[in-house]
């Protein structure tokens, strides 16, 4: 009998595929991906092992924000395709076996959404205004009403000609919804419906966080407390006034009931940066089934942190009955092939501002933790996210030049930070042509040199490239899943393991990681079902930065 978390309940388990739109293949050679340019790669995410495409938003938008800035949710941007192009991908999604998660994005709206454009003609007071966020500003009315500050930089509110002030706690092109308002809370679930109805198997919600504002009385200053919403402290505990609201759970739950009023219930998952023991409360069984761990991203390469993650994490997860969630990178934080290689104690935004050049990397030990990441990422029980690129090894581009810079966080920030743009360079697809097969034209931000070298057409056939050991490892993963044993089955950690080592069983599957500064040696008894080493583990040893893949019996990894 088949395992119904594999069907019914498939998020337990899956390995999804991020996509981010703009960057993964473009059909029509305007410089972005799109659409049919998903549709005509979707073989390379079947190929690679993947069970689901999570896809960054593709609405009309005015993309201040890289198309988070949604002006319909219902309409397809037509730089990115039609409706009928949105239907095909998700038709070649479902022949392939991929099911498809879709981004929404309900804490804003475009600042040329028909509401907000309808907002600006309306009086202070009226109840078009009373979708979003209006006040009055402080005395005289020209300073903001709070002491908010935007994620991007600067201040979160922007007057109007009429004088009042609306909240954008992102960009100014952003302005921030009032959740409180009946409308806004039916339009998104019928928002869901139109998406559910045209076959999507599940949503990531944007800022999940952030929906559940204080909007109740005079509003709050923050001082000295201002909290980046990566990650919301501790010590708020539900009452900051606009990040991690008790309020919120109501929102998630209203989502959850028009998801699992379709057959099979379809997947919802949140972009959370709570912490971690606040984050397992939007996973309660009423409301969504995962939330993204972004505490498993931000832990630094020491086995006795990532141990202590670990843990908590799967601790945090049965407490609520969901299935933990791991992911290394993403579109809004630096490449992990980079990251993980980075010095202790140096921050990825200020390491960018060096255009990448001080501290240096060093590239070799860079491949060789990613490498090891992936078969640790891989091995965990729950599910894992992938994001576009990582099976290739990307590094980070992090000596663009300012004057292709186009993420809102360069320009508000005053270049104090340089932004997302270095991991969101397209795709190389193969080792030649103007974009490196990524489009028929040059693509929206250049690609480097180095990109050739760590295309698909140049890793395709290389038994020792990245894309070889993801193809390796989604395939000896899903084996242990259909013996019903692997990425749902409990961890456990080997007794008395060495100082520096990372050695669990999940089920069949044991995950060996060498985070020593010496070699470890493995057990004798049979030979490695999977390493990271790039000519596998001579000697049976594993050397720093290495990881193995064992059958659950045998003896104990040495240091």
């Amino acid at each position: 009998m088949s395992d119904p978390r594999t069907t019914e309940q498939w998020w337990r388990t899956a390995v999804v595929y991020q996509i981010y739109i703009r960057s993964f293949s473009d059909s029509d050679g305007d410089g972005l991906g799109d659409l049919p340019g998903i549709t005509a790669r979707l073989p390379h995410i079947a190929d690679l092992g993947a069970d689901a495409v999570w896809i960054t938003p593709f609405y009309r938008s005015p993309m201040h924000d890289g198309g988070y800035d949604v002006a319909d949710h219902r309409a397809v941007d037509p730089r990115f395709g039609t409706l009928d192009d949105a239907d095909d991908l998700i038709g070649r999604a479902h022949e392939l076996g991929l099911r498809v998660i879709i981004d929404i994005v309900p804490n804003h709206t475009s600042d040329q959404h028909a509401w907000f454009e309808e907002a600006l003609t309306a009086p202070p007071g009226s109840d078009s205004r009373s979708r979003y966020v209006f006040r009055d500003g402080q005395g005289d009315g020209t300073e903001p009403p709070t002491d908010w500050q935007s994620v991007f930089g600067g201040p979160a509110w922007r007057r109007v000609p009429d004088g009042q002030w609306y909240l954008h706690l992102f960009g100014p092109h952003q302005p921030d919804l009032d959740w409180s308002h009946p409308e806004v809370r039916a339009d998104f679930e019928d928002i869901l419906r139109f998406w559910l109805d045209r076959g999507v198997d599940g949503f990531r919600f944007d800022v999940a966080h952030g929906m559940a504002k204080d909007l109740v009385g005079p509003l709050r200053d923050l001082g000295p407390a201002q909290v980046h919403h990566r990650i919301v402290g501790d010590g708020w505990q539900g009452g900051h006034p606009f990040w991690d609201r008790d309020d919120v759970h109501a929102l998630l739950r209203g989502f959850r009931r028009v998801t699992d009023a379709y057959t099979p219930p379809r997947a919802t998952v949140a972009e959370s940066w709570a912490a971690l023991d606040r984050r397992a409360l939007y996973t309660r069984p009423d409301e969504l089934h995962q939330a993204f761990n972004f505490d498993f991203l931000n832990t630094p390469w020491r086995a006795d942190a990532l141990r202590a993650t670990i843990d908590r994490s799967l601790a945090l997860a049965a407490g609520t009955g969901a299935a933990p969630t791991w992911v290394l990178s993403n579109h809004d934080v630096v490449r992990h092939a980079s990251r993980l290689a980075l010095s202790d104690g140096v921050d990825p935004d200020d390491w960018l501002l060096t255009d990448g050049r001080t501290p240096h990397i060093d590239p070799v030990r860079a491949a060789r933790r990613a490498r090891a990441a992936a078969l640790l990422l891989l091995a965990l029980p729950g599910a894992a996210y992938l994001y576009q690129g990582e099976e290739l090894g990307l590094p980070e581009v992090a000596d663009l030049p300012a004057d292709v810079l186009q993420d809102p966080v360069h320009d508000r920030s005053a270049g104090r930070r340089k932004g997302r743009d270095g991991c969101r360079v397209p795709l190389p697809w193969s080792a030649t042509g103007p974009s490196l097969g990524f489009g028929p034209g040059p693509a929206w931000l250049p690609q480097p040199p180095s990109y050739r070298s760590l295309s698909v057409e140049a890793q395709h056939l290389d038994p020792d490239s990245m894309l070889a050991l993801y193809r390796r490892a989604l395939a000896l993963r899903h084996t242990c899943m259909s013996t019903g044993t692997g990425a749902d089955a409990p961890l456990r950690w080997q007794s008395d393991s060495a100082p520096g080592l990372l050695d669990f069983r999940a089920g069949d599957l044991r995950c060996v990681v060498n985070l020593s500064d010496g070699p470890a040696r493995l057990p004798t008894d049979r030979p490695p079902l999977l390493t990271s080493a790039l000519s596998g583990a001579p000697g049976g040893r594993l050397l720093p930065d290495e990881a193995a893949w064992l059958g659950a019996g045998g003896g104990e990894a040495e240091a």
